[in-house]
């Protein structure tokens, strides 16, 4: 088992009677005992059980069916495609599953022989003593068997469906249209895959469950027929009024099921932009805020849930009670219409019941689940035949090209699908670029420039004419999108490993310094969307990715506005005019030094190619164009003849040797996590057996649920004692000829009717205790989350967390409040009839101890091996989700790459590796209960064997039909009371993931009664910060070394250092996002830490350096809290140059924002931020490179804006573009988490060996050598 990683599963070679016996599975089992199960220990899939041939046979069988036309795509189409790929295992199954029903109904037959020959009469033929048990056995063998190979093969299917309808629903994700995404957003299409998809895994199991039990009721009525004749009537009517009073059931189910979907949708969406976008939330202090709405989001979902729950009690608990009425009314007539009873006939009747009653009880569950399964069905139909885009119809091979790279002929291109020409985002393109051509393309924001690439893409939903491209595409976004993994997995992309194309493409993006400083080189794992990068390093990762494919075409969206001026420059020359000189390029850029070097420069204006031709040309053919360059000069003001002072020299002087000493970035935060270690850890999951701890923890989430649990437990047990009584008091008196027919009837109709006012209580009891359990585990679980620091999400996947908050919640809600009630149930009822087998025939006590011990050493060599496979299965489930949700961030640059087949593929893998321990589990556990049942029968022969050896009347016939009845039931309630066990074990771990997160470190408190800052804190806007030191864990090194600096209130200070020096850093101290190692600071004569988060934080103004929108309207972007009038919102719109463009929406500032704000360009997202500053109005007040994708014309107005705003304001501004902070205060310049310099600019210019005046320098010498 050691080098099982390379192996397939035993079940793909083994024999037929392997199969029928799970030996195969002896190896696994065996090694499971010995040792912790890893991932690598569990053998791989066969070839016909993987998702990728499951996918591929679905599609060709779908294409078949709908004749290659998606639009003929339905739920219908859809299902039929699924039945006719596993119809040869759907049949087997079934086949399997008649034997079983077959072999229970032969029981009641044999038990009128047993009651005939222990009662002393004459032998039917020679033998039949020894005979009849042998025949038992053979037939409680025969039932174990097929129910065994009925039960696994359906789960195979299952397992099968999911892992095809995970495959279908990723492989879709990859080809959404813009419009189907608004539509279907990334929340959603999680659930389908972590919620959904299992869901309809499901369904297969239950499916003959239905038909099955309708023939063994068919069976039931025949054998009802031979024994109490007529009478029989009456049960049939009982039946068939109880499946009446159900009709209403599954409607009901579907509606409340529906509605809790759509809620849970809601909620995941909600959580999931909320976790993503945790450090805005904490910067701007609206955790508690986007927390109560997420509860309220929640109220709504448990709503319904408890309705859902409610009904599905109600429906338990008709099902439980039908025996009960089923027999009051067939003794009732038997009375009436004069049938004689006796031990024979009855216990006959009473044995048929007791078999049918567990497949009758199980009815609900059954329909439960279809309407679970037909609602997920729907939700991913839907989906599947939701719009794609049409790529294919923009991208031409390279062969076809003729002289022409990118050719677009169009009238109109716009993102609304509705064609309204008043509303195209681009009008009248006509581009024709040549290969090897540079193009540039600029204007202000919200001008088209993004929207012109993502056309180029085919991303462009509508367009009104041609678009064609030639050749391979490699696209850099303007937001990073960088995968989990190492540096050297997001470089290569895919693309096989050469050396000297690797290094050139390090060296040209000037990555070569920040691999060396860097713990593993370019094998450091790096956190989920680069969270342990820089900005500047993200891109250029990117950078490096898009020169590594050595693609034709590359669409460049202003990728050097997160980096500084110095590290632009030299990427401009190293990568752009150097290593793309021979390559096709469009550049999105608000540089415009950059733009004499290109062939041709695109003005863009509201949707329009305002002007084009040459740099030169440009500036005396175009005003607008002169205004722009100008703009890029005028921010300095007053400084630019100091700036014009430093020494300057021509571009081709910056030699490649002073860039790399000069452009030394390497994120100390970086370092300091991972020195000598990765950040991101491999998921934790529990090791061996963790007793009941998952379970108390479920139970004593309050005390009304351990109240509610003791109460369902004693409901239960006065029930199954009433039905002991009932069947005792039947025995008892059934030959006593002094005990009238009538009196015998209705004292045990008393009983029974008693009893099932238990079994309402108990229903109900589970109800509560779930809904207690359910809401409790979701707010602490909730909490935790967002007081979780920030280190925390850091090296945490958000696939992880979200199928905590997705697949594990949902188990939690739904399924495990009845699985508890049906463990409890069941394992109480296998007691009571090996007790009362035992109590009749004291002889069998011999054989049932020593069964009971076997049984249970059994259990545990299963759960030794079940519960580290359903752990496996929890953890590569979450790899999924993850890989899921980096697909769904970056999947415009997987679709400009060509790297769709490449990431389905590694999703097939993934689906993989998840679906192979959740295999071998549901096998371990068809291993455990054949066993099981092997001993059940032996204690059931042993029973009958001694009933017709021992001497004739040793027994009672009354007593010998009850022992019987019982032991006939015996291997069921065995197998439902072990099967429920294994189930809600593996079920159990999804309490132990929750609690994982819930016990996380929290920040420190949010708010401190006893020492809150005063009111108008702070009033002055001094900041005092005393020798901080900042660390991001223990024993790492200093991040911040010692920093004492005083800005004085209503001053702006600049910080300027190189990409990684510590100034994000020095930013997130100020709003301890991490807290001092040492030091203080202290703001207006408060210590920040000794007040509480929400207090520091809502006090403190800042425009953060990933500008970020949230799912709602322009007003909530603006006002989350509702603090301010529309009046006010205006205004503010209007001093942030965003005024004319929401007017311009026909909703005004109910003007839909979607998900991450795709549908505002990033200037304009900045813009959003800037707003939410001006609306704060703190006297602190913090920019973080806030202005870096905004057009220069635009950040004159807005610097211009800021300065007039914040006029009494202390304002600390980290910045790229060096004219920013040349009208500041002072300016403090930061290396190596280092303070090196603070005084006036001017000051820091005039003196040798500046960090700000060299920085100047390199500013001013590449901006006046363009």
């Amino acid at each position: 088992m050691e080098d099982s990683a390379a192996e397939v599963t035993p079940f793909s070679k083994a024999g037929l009677l392997s199969k029928m016996s799970f030996f195969w599975l002896n190896p696994l089992m065996k090694f499971g005992r010995k040792t912790t199960l890893k991932e690598d220990n569990i053998p791989e899939m066969q070839d016909i059980d993987r998702a990728g041939h499951c996918y591929s046979q679905f599609l060709e069988k779908l294409n078949k069916q709908t004749k290659n036309k998606p639009e003929s795509l339905s739920e219908s189409s859809v299902f039929w495609t699924i039945v006719a790929c596993h119809k040869r295992d759907i049949l087997l199954s079934g086949l399997f599953a008649l034997i079983k029903t077959l072999a229970i109904s032969v029981g009641p037959l044999l038990l009128n022989s047993f009651i005939q020959i222990a009662a002393g009469n004459k032998e039917a033929f020679r033998y039949q003593a020894y005979v009849l048990p042998v025949f038992l056995f053979v037939s409680k063998m025969s039932e174990s068997l097929s129910q065994r190979q009925w039960f696994f093969r359906t789960r195979l299917i299952g397992l099968k469906v999911r892992s095809m309808l995970i495959a279908s629903i990723y492989r879709k994700q990859l080809r959404l249209s813009n419009e189907a995404a608004m539509i279907h957003p990334s929340g959603a299409i999680m659930n389908y895959v972590t919620v959904d998809a299992y869901r309809i895994g499901e369904f297969p199991f239950w499916f003959h469950q239905i038909w099955a039990t309708m023939v063994q009721l068919l069976l039931a009525l025949l054998i009802l027929i031979y024994a109490i004749r007529l009478a029989t009537v009456a049960s049939l009517v009982v039946i068939v009024v109880t499946i009446l009073c159900n009709i209403p059931v599954p409607r009901l189910q579907h509606k409340y099921q529906s509605k809790m979907m759509v809620a849970q949708d809601s909620r995941l969406k909600a959580c999931s932009e909320a976790l993503v976008n945790m450090k805005v939330l904490k910067l701007y202090a609206w955790e508690v805020h986007f927390m109560e709405v997420v509860k309220k989001l929640r109220k709504v979902e448990t709503k319904w849930l408890y309705s859902l729950q409610l009904q599905k009690a109600c429906n338990i608990c008709l099902f439980w009670v039908s025996p009960v009425l089923i027999s009051a009314a067939t003794l009732a007539a038997c009375y009436m219409l004069r049938i004689p009873l006796h031990a024979s006939n009855l216990f006959t009747f009473f044995a048929t019941l007791r078999l049918v009653q567990d497949p009758i009880r199980t009815i609900p569950d059954a329909i439960g689940i279809v309407i679970q399964a037909r609602v997920a069905f729907s939700r991913i139909v839907k989906f599947l035949a939701a719009s794609e885009l049409h790529t294919q119809n923009v991208r031409k091979m390279k062969s076809d090209m003729k002289d022409l790279a990118i050719s677009i002929k169009t009238s109109s291109l716009s993102w609304d699908i509705m064609k309204d020409s008043s509303k195209s985002t681009l009008r009248n393109i006509s581009l024709d670029v040549h290969p090897g051509e540079k193009i540039a393309i600029c204007g202000e924001i919200g001008s088209g420039k993004s929207t012109l690439l993502a056309a180029i893409l085919g991303e462009v939903p509508y367009v009104d004419g041609t678009v064609e491209v030639y050749g391979e595409i490699a696209y850099v976004s303007q937001t990073a999108w960088i995968q989990s993994g190492t540096i050297r997995e997001n470089i290569l992309f895919g693309s096989a490993m050469d050396d000297l194309r690797y290094e050139d493409t390090l060296r040209r993006c000037s990555l070569v310094k920040d691999l060396e400083l860097l713990p593993y080189g370019d094998m450091t794992e790096i956190g989920e969307r680069g969270v342990t990068l820089s900005g500047g390093q993200k891109q250029r990762i990117q950078l490096a990715r898009a020169l590594y494919q050595d693609a034709d075409v590359y669409l460049l969206d202003d990728p050097f506005s997160a980096v500084d001026a110095h590290t632009a420059t030299s990427l401009f020359n190293e990568y752009v005019m150097e290593a793309l000189s021979g390559k096709t390029v469009l550049l999105v850029t608000h540089q415009v030094d950059f733009l004499p070097a290109f062939h041709c420069c695109l003005l863009m204006s509201d949707g329009e190619v305002l002007q084009s031709g040459s740099y030169h040309e440009l500036l005396s053919s175009s005003k607008e164009f002169l205004e722009l360059v100008n703009a890029h000069k005028e921010p300095a003001g007053s400084s630019t003849e100091t700036m014009a002072t430093a020494e300057t020299s021509p571009r081709h002087n910056l030699c490649t040797k002073e860039i790399q000493l000069a452009d030394v970035e390497i994120n100390i935060q970086d370092e300091a996590i991972m020195k000598g270690d990765q950040l991101i850890k491999q998921e934790e999951r529990e090791v061996g057996d963790t007793g009941f701890k998952p379970y108390l923890i479920y139970l004593n989430q309050s005390r009304l649920g351990q109240l509610y649990f003791s109460l369902f437990v004693l409901a239960y047990i006065l029930f199954l004692i009433g039905q002991i009584l009932q069947n005792t008091w039947m025995a008892s008196r059934i030959d006593n000829p002094h005990v009238s027919k009538l009196h015998l009837i209705v004292v045990y109709l008393i009983i029974g009717f008693c009893s099932t006012f238990c079994l309402l209580i108990r229903s109900l009891a589970v109800v509560k205790l779930g809904m207690i359990s359910s809401k409790s585990l979701f707010s602490k679980l909730l909490y935790s989350l967002f007081r979780a620091p920030m280190s925390f999400y850091d090296s945490t996947p958000l696939g992880r967390i979200l199928s905590r908050m997705s697949s594990d919640l949902s188990m939690v809600d739904v399924i495990i409040p009845f699985s508890i009630q049906a463990t409890v149930g069941a394992t109480a009822s296998a007691f009571v009839n090996l007790g009362v087998l035992t109590v009749i025939i004291w002889q069998v006590l011999f054989i049932t101890l020593p069964v009971i011990y076997i049984a249970v050493r059994l259990q545990r060599y299963y759960f030794a091996t079940a519960k580290e496979l359903m752990r496996l299965n929890g953890t590569t489930k979450s790899l999924v989700a993850n890989h899921l949700a980096e697909s769904l961030a970056g999947a415009m640059i997987i679709r400009a790459c060509q790297k769709e087949e490449r990431f389905f593929n590694k999703n097939l893998v993934l689906i993989d590796k998840n679906a192979s321990p959740l295999f071998h589990n549901f096998a371990a556990s068809e291993w455990l209960i054949l066993r099981i049942e092997f001993l059940s029968a032996t204690v059931l022969v042993a029973a009958a064997l001694f009933m017709v050896l021992l001497p004739p009347k040793t027994f009672s016939s009354g007593f010998i039909g009850m022992a019987l009845t019982y032991g006939l039931t015996l291997n069921t309630i065995m197998v439902f009371a072990i099967q429920n066990q294994c189930i809600l074990a593996n079920q159990i771990i999804s309490i132990e993931r929750l609690y994982q997160y819930m016990d996380i470190p929290s920040e420190a408190p949010e708010v401190i009664n006893d020492n809150r800052p005063p009111t108008n804190w702070p009033s002055a806007g001094k900041v005092e910060i005393l020798n901080l030191q900042i660390r991001y864990r223990k024993d790492a090194p200093m991040v911040l070394q010692g920093i004492t600096v005083t800005f004085e209130g209503g001053d702006k200070i600049g910080i300027v250092g190189r990409t990684g020096s510590g100034k994000t850093t020095f930013i997130g101290a100020l709003f301890r996002l991490v807290e001092p190692a040492e030091g203080s600071i202290i703001i207006d004569g408060v210590d920040i830490c000794s007040i509480g988060l929400h207090n520091l934080r809502s006090c403190i103004g800042i425009i953060p350096q990933d500008p970020t929108l949230f799912k709602g309207s322009v007003r909530f972007n603006l006002d989350p809290l509702c603090q301010h009038t529309d009046e006010q919102i205006w205004e503010v719109l209007g001093k942030c140059q965003l005024k004319e463009v929401v007017q311009n929406k026909e909703h005004g500032l109910d003007s839909l924002v979607v998900e991450d704000g795709s549908n505002w360009s990033m200037g304009q997202r900045q813009l959003f931020c800037l707003g939410r500053a001006l609306l704060k109005r703190s006297r602190v007040m913090v920019l973080d490179e806030a202005t870096a994708s905004i057009d220069n014309a635009t950040d004159m107005i807005l610097q211009k804006t800021i300065r007039t705003e914040f006029v009494d304001c202390t304002v600390i501004t980290v910045a790229h573009r060096i004219p920013t902070v040349m009208d500041c205060t002072k300016v403090l310049g930061i290396s190596d988490g280092k303070l090196v310099e603070y005084d006036d600019p001017i000051n820091l210019m005039n003196k040798e060996g500046s960090l700000f005046a060299q920085l100047v320098k390199e500013y001013w010498s590449h901006n006046q050598s363009q």
